[in-house]
């Protein structure tokens, strides 16, 4: 190791409670409960920010996107295309005949 404490060297964001005011918001990874249709989805060690004093959860936005994407029910699904609807000026060109030699 170097001799420093984990801390050293990092800014330390504090950022108080919205809700008791008097509470710090921490990092906790958490197990997150949400509901998909009928079913329960549990997210073992999700990021959180979770007051110290009242229990506050505020949830990692980049982690709930996250999520979210693979939840989504459409996710890993092919696009398709449209195709493309010949246009007046493409069914009025005269085509060239097809000449066998």
């Amino acid at each position: 190791m170097n001799g420093r404490k984990p801390s050293e060297g990092r800014e330390v964001q504090v950022a108080h409670c919205p809700e008791c005011i008097s509470g710090i918001l921490r990092l906790k990874y958490i197990t997150y409960f949400t509901w998909l249709n009928d079913e329960l989805i549990t997210v073992p060690n999700f990021p959180a920010w979770v007051c110290d004093l009242c229990g506050r959860r505020e949830y990692d936005q980049r982690a709930i996107s996250w999520l979210n994407t693979l939840l989504n029910p459409e996710a890993g699904k092919r696009v398709r295309r449209k195709r493309r609807v010949a246009s007046e000026k493409d069914s009025q060109m005269p085509k060239k005949p097809f000449i066998q030699e």
